[in-house]
C-alpha cells in the first residue's frame, strides 16, 4: 500500500514538475498556445485527478 502511495506522489512531482517547465515555454513561444493548448488542459487535468487519487488513497494508508 505504501508503495503505491509512493508511485502516486511521485508521478505527481514529475507532472508537476514537466507542467512548471512546459506551460511557461508554451504560452512564451509564438503561435504554440494555439496548437498546445489542449495538450495544457489535459495535462492540468490529469495533474488535479491525480491529486484527487493521492489524498483519497492517503486518507486509506494512515
Amino acid at each position: 500500500m505504501v508503495t503505491i502511495l509512493q508511485l502516486l506522489a511521485s508521478s505527481l512531482i514529475l507532472l508537476s514538475f514537466v507542467l512548471v517547465v512546459g506551460v511557461p515555454v508554451i504560452l512564451v513561444s509564438p503561435g504554440e498556445w494555439e496548437k498546445s493548448k489542449n495538450l495544457v488542459y489535459t495535462g492540468a487535468g490529469l495533474w488535479f485527478g491525480l491529486v484527487i487519487i493521492t489524498a483519497a488513497f492517503n486518507s486509506f494508508v494512515i
